[in-house]
């Protein structure tokens, strides 16, 4: 019996569906057994759709169906836990669901998980290890330019040792190293380049252990490597997955090679070396202190105002959009933010003596929040402490100052 913590090979009895997944078909084998055996209503996961660089959510509900998402798709890849919430949870929202995600992916769900926008225990989540994905277009220019070939020849490709592999339909095996592709790269204000996405690169959720179990083809040796999947334990949830799976013979295990399990924590270590070497790279990039905010507030001045952001993004889930709403011009705009992170320019200035008394009404209206008052042709006179403070690092967009952030907008500030 299998616990959380255990580290194990795994794989498909199914000799029709090992043909059709990869190392060992074991994922593929415990979502149709999560179905067959009623333990979930529906597996929401990718499936191949015109060809290897586009990627098509799919909701299985019919166990036969399972083998059209088996495989990987690198260069097709989806923020599904947004679509799930849309598509799935807003009519159904007490519907059982597996799903195999990324390590991005199962942050995502844990983020709407504490909005209230999605109920983890209705949820059986596979995690994927991985180490990036590549842009459909850049494969595509990678295939063509790099590699010589025809990019709707290829019927296959696959991320493995450093290397991106591609597979044609006439069986032409070509790869070329990653870090050949991603070497000159641009820094994080300019072309990403060749290569893995900017986040994939910098990304440090190697190996997804928030998600119910952690699956991949790190660790795999001897005989077993590429017939099987390296699978960690990460929850009671999947622990009981993975053994009423193999009481039913939908797969079986053996547990990990102990010198499998180096070789992965090596090859998770360096992968996550790699990635704070391109964080210093990106961030640094940026600069420090007043430079970082200029050089943020100059890149986001460019916004267009499409709102890709906002609907790509699984924290803006409003259905009346907020940041949407046209709101009035006015003189003086009031923006909420969190106790102890504001800076208020006209406080200050009252203090010395620059202004007349200050309101004593002013923080009276929300006691829990402190408000900044700016003035909406000096947006300079914004204090970069306050916005490092409320950003806490992470790079957001700055809306302009000319706009009211409205009662029901407290997601964006948090």
């Amino acid at each position: 019996m299998s616990a959380k913590g255990d580290l194990l090979y795994a794989w498909t009895t199914d000799d029709n569906l090992r043909e059709k997944a990869e190392t060992g078909g074991a994922v593929t084998a415990l979502l149709r057994h999560a179905l067959e055996s009623g333990m979930v209503d529906g597996v929401f996961a990718v499936r191949k759709g015109a060809d290897v660089y586009d990627a098509v959510p799919a909701l299985i509900t019919d166990p036969a169906e399972i083998g059209g998402i088996a495989g990987s798709l690198h260069c097709g890849t989806l923020l599904l836990p947004k679509q799930m919430r849309r598509c799935l949870l807003a009519t159904e929202p007490d519907m059982k669901i597996a799903t195999v995600l990324k390590g991005c992916d199962v942050k995502a769900m844990y983020e709407m998980a504490k909005r209230n926008q999605v109920n983890l225990d209705n949820i059986i989540i596979i995690g994927l290890n991985c180490g990036g994905t590549i842009r459909p277009e850049v494969a595509r220019i990678i295939v063509r330019e790099k590699l010589g070939l025809d990019p709707d020849d290829v019927v296959k490709e696959e991320i493995d040792k450093g290397k991106f592999i591609v597979q044609t339909k006439d069986g032409q095996h070509a790869s070329i190293s990653i870090d050949e592709l991603e070497e000159g790269s641009e820094d994080l204000l300019g072309n990403e380049g060749l290569g893995r996405r900017s986040n994939c690169r910098r990304c440090k959720i190697k190996i997804p252990r928030q998600a119910d179990l952690a699956c991949g083809n790190w660790g795999v040796i001897g005989e077993k490597a590429g017939n099987a999947t390296f699978v960690e334990v990460c929850s009671e949830k999947g622990a009981n997955l993975l053994n009423a799976a193999a009481k039913a013979g939908a797969v079986a295990t053996e547990p990990a090679n102990p010198k499998g399990v180096e070789i992965r924590g090596k090859v998770e270590n360096a992968m996550l070396k790699l990635g704070d070497k391109w964080r210093a790279r990106y961030f640094g990039a940026l600069g420090e202190g007043t430079e970082r905010l200029n050089k943020i507030r100059e890149q986001t001045s460019r916004c267009i105002k499409c709102y890709s952001c906002i609907e790509n993004c699984p924290i803006c889930y409003c259905i009346d959009c907020s940041a949407k709403k046209d709101y009035p011009d006015r003189s003086r705009e009031t923006l909420r933010v969190p106790p102890g992170r504001g800076y208020d320019p006209a406080g200050a200035r009252a203090r010395r003596g620059e202004l007349g008394t200050r309101p004593a009404h002013r923080h009276r209206e929300r006691p829990d929040l402190r408000y900044l008052q700016m003035t909406g042709d000096q947006p300079s006179t914004i204090d970069p402490f306050f916005l490092s403070g409320l950003f806490s690092g992470s790079i957001r967009v700055l809306f302009p100052v000319r706009r009211r952030f409205p009662p029901n907008c407290d997601a964006l500030l948090t």
